[in-house]
């Protein structure tokens, strides 16, 4: 069972040679949220207001498939 969803955007794409540099913040909304609160990112916002995730991709299996902008839930789940 997930202890906790993070919900992250790319915000940096970096091809190398043999592998894609993946910078992941927290989601916000930069127009601002509905006066009711209703932006599902807003409720992430709150609990989660920063988080920083840097990964270096080496599959080539997945060189370019992620692009600037997208938003990705990451769950995390206690390894035993």
């Amino acid at each position: 069972m997930s202890v906790m969803r993070a919900k992250m955007r790319v915000l940096v794409v970096e091809k190398g040679v043999g592998f894609d540099h993946l910078k992941f913040g927290a989601v916000c909304r930069n127009e601002g949220y509905p006066a009711d609160g209703s932006d599902e990112n807003n409720t992430f916002a709150k609990w989660t207001p920063s988080a920083d995730l840097d990964m270096y991709v080496n599959n080539p299996a997945l060189f370019g498939k992620f692009k600037v902008g997208q938003e990705f839930y990451l769950d995390f789940t206690e390894a035993t």
